[in-house]
Formats: structure tokens, C-alpha cells, sequence
């Protein structure tokens, strides 16, 4: 029927089932076929279990979620205002949002992320894509990682074999070999676990500069014990979060049997080992380390030393700032959304076709 076709659905508060309608705009709206598609009796008693009973979380969620996006907003309008440019100089904003829940396998599979884009649209002027993981869950991808797309479009060489080690809260490592192929996968903990136990033992945000773990002893036992994990063996495609790699997961190993330094180096060294690990059939020439370890020296210096054959330094050496990646990431997902440009990897994620990743929210 033509571009101006679109297909509309509906879930009201009757709770009966889906509408959904085939309309054309030639240039009016035109309905051409419509139905409605009655819910499955289990997901309609889950429905209305959540609206006849609602339980504080979900008030307390949507309340999140509408303050994550303002928060967003401003953050935006700020570096706007930083930047010098004129809002009619920026055609869009790509946010990733905030993660609350990644569950990428089983029947149900999502990864969900919160901060309202319409929000941030409203207090911007500005288009937003957001919502990039799911397009991917629902072609049966992982939903993550998604910046090693964008690490080959802007790291990737022609004739040196690179990585891309991303230490976030997770780490995750995309491999970029000359002839262009892709493939990343997130290899585990990276901060999320150590900057827990320096908040708990330290009272700080982080281990800055790695002092903590510079302090203590790696302890061998314990790193054995939490390399076990399945999850370390596991072939790619994978991801994980703190779903998986929590404080209760570090509870289960006890950690309280030894000092507090020891284990902050012990995580270090797990971080630092299955990032290895992960690189070493590949043998790259180059490491190209972003994110927020990768300004902590013992983190570097374990890489460097674990990886004896490669090249060790942080992605500032190649003009793109390390704090400043992943945001640049979804800078260039929004981009590939207006352009109707498929973004995934199926080679990184699983999913089974590439898809336009992302959705519109317009300014």
C-alpha cells in the first residue's frame, strides 16, 4: 500500500485484548482492515493483577524512570550549552538509558532500560532515539554488547589485528581483525564488584587509582573459586550484568576471610585475567582500553601483563576520549537509526538478522 501505510495497536484498560488496525494516509488516514486480538487468559489475569493491585515498586519504577529522564535532559542541554552550537545544529540525541534488568535468554527474554525519552525530548526540542537492546533481543540476539559496531567503524585498522576492552562496570572486549570481520562478547566483572567492595570497606565511590587493590596481595584460592563460574567458560555469543555478578554473588565466596585489600586485588586480578582470557586465542596486536578502568593502573598494568604480546594503552591515543566511548557509541546508533541503517551484530549478539536498532522520539 505504499510508505504512508502504518499498523496501529492498542492495549486499553477493558484488558480484552489487542486493536490493532491497518491505516493508510493518502493524505487522510484511511483504516483498511481491523480486529481485535484477544489476549491469552494467563498474560489477561497478569494484567490486571498489576492494575487492580499495584504494588509501591511500580509507582516507585515509573517515578524513576520520569527522573532518569529529566536527568538526561539536563545532562544533554549542558553539553549543548558546553559544545557552542546552536540546538538547529543537532539533528538528534541517542540515549541508551539506564539498565534495570538484563535477562537476555528463556522465553521471556528483555533488557529492559529506564529514563524516559520523552522527557528528554520535551526538555530538549530534540529527537531522541532510545530503546536500542530489545530490537535485537526480539531477532534472538543478547541484546549487548552494541558498540562494536561502532569500535570497527572507528577503531577498526586495515592492517593491524585490535581489540577493543571496554571496562565499565562490565567488561566486554570486541575483536577487530584487519579483514573487518566483528565479534565481541562481555568476558564478566569489571568494576561493578570492586568499586562495591571499595564503597563498603573504603567509603568511596570507587577504588581510585587503584589504590585498594595496589595494597593488597592477590589471594589465589579465592580467584580460582570465582574463575569457576560457568559463566567465564561459556562460548559467545554472552552477556551479562550485576543480575549475574552482585554483591550476593561475591557473599557466596566468603570474602570476609581474608583482608579487605586482598580482595579488592584478588577482583582486580579477575577482572584483569578473563579479559585475557578472552583475548589470547585471538592474539591481537593492540588493546585499546576504554571506559572507567581504564584509568586504574592496576587494572592497566595487569592487562599489559597478562597480554605480553600486544600492545596495552587506553583509546585516547587514538583520538577518541576512554570516558567518553560508549556515550559516542549511541551517538552514532542514533545516527545509523536515521538512517534506517541496520546496527547490531549478529556475530556479537546472537540475533539471527541484522535490525535498525533503536526508537524515535521526536523533539
Amino acid at each position: 500500500m505504499g510508505a504512508t501505510t502504518t499498523i496501529g495497536l492498542m492495549s486499553g484498560t477493558s484488558h480484552d485484548g489487542i486493536d490493532a488496525a491497518v491505516v493508510t494516509f493518502e493524505p487522510m488516514p484511511r483504516v483498511l482492515a481491523a480486529l481485535v486480538h484477544p489476549f491469552p487468559p494467563e498474560l489477561a489475569q497478569r494484567l490486571l493483577a498489576v492494575t487492580a493491585d499495584p504494588r509501591p515498586a511500580i509507582a516507585d519504577l515509573v517515578g524513576l524512570d520520569a527522573q532518569l529522564g529529566d536527568a538526561f535532559g539536563e545532562a544533554a542541554g549542558a553539553v549543548l550549552q558546553q559544545s557552542g552550537l546552536a540546538r538547529e545544529a543537532v539533528r538528534a540525541i541517542g540515549c541508551h538509558g539506564h539498565t534495570l534488568h538484563h535477562a537476555p535468554a528463556g522465553p521471556e527474554a528483555n533488557s529492559w532500560q529506564i529514563g524516559d525519552p520523552n522527557r528528554i525530548a520535551a526538555a530538549t526540542g530534540l529527537p531522541v532515539v532510545a530503546d536500542f537492546r530489545r530490537r535485537d533481543v526480539a531477532a534472538g540476539g543478547q541484546g549487548a554488547p552494541l558498540a562494536p559496531a561502532f569500535h570497527a567503524f572507528a577503531l577498526g585498522h586495515p592492517r593491524e589485528y585490535r581489540a577493543v576492552v571496554n571496562l565499565g562496570g562490565i567488561a566486554n572486549v570486541t575483536l577487530l581483525p584487519p579483514d573487518g570481520a566483528v565479534t565481541g562478547f562481555d568476558t564478566g566483572p569489571a568494576n561493578t564488584l570492586l568499586d562495591a567492595w571499595a564503597r563498603e570497606h573504603r567509603g568511596t565511590p570507587r577504588d581510585q587509582d587503584g589504590a585498594m587493590a595496589a595494597a593488597g596481595t592477590v589471594v589465589p584460592e579465592l580467584l580460582e573459586a570465582m574463575r569457576a563460574d560457568p559463566y567465564f567458560a561459556r562460548p559467545a555469543p554472552k552477556s551479562t550484568g550485576r543480575e549475574h555478578f552482585s554483591r550476593e554473588w561475591l557473599d557466596a565466596f566468603e570474602p570476609e576471610r581474608w583482608a579487605a585489600v586482598d580482595v579488592a586485588a584478588t577482583l582486580a586480578a579477575l577482572t584483569t585475567t578473563t579479559v585475557a582470557d578472552a583475548l589470547r586465542a585471538a592474539s591481537p596486536e593492540r588493546v585499546l582500553v576504554c571506559g572507567g578502568g581504564s584509568h586504574n593502573p592496576v587494572l592497566m598494568a595487569g592487562l599489559a601483563e597478562a597480554l605480553p604480546g600486544a600492545t596495552v594503552e587506553d583509546t585516547g591515543r587514538h583520538g577518541l576520549d576512554p570516558d567518553m566511548l560508549e556515550a559516542a557509541a549511541f551517538a552514532w546508533l542514533a545516527r545509523e537509526r536515521l538512517a534506517g541503517r541496520p546496527a547490531n551484530e549478529p556475530a556479537v549478539t546472537g540475533a539471527r538478522e541484522r535490525a535498525v536498532l533503536g526508537a524515535l522520539y521526536s523533539g
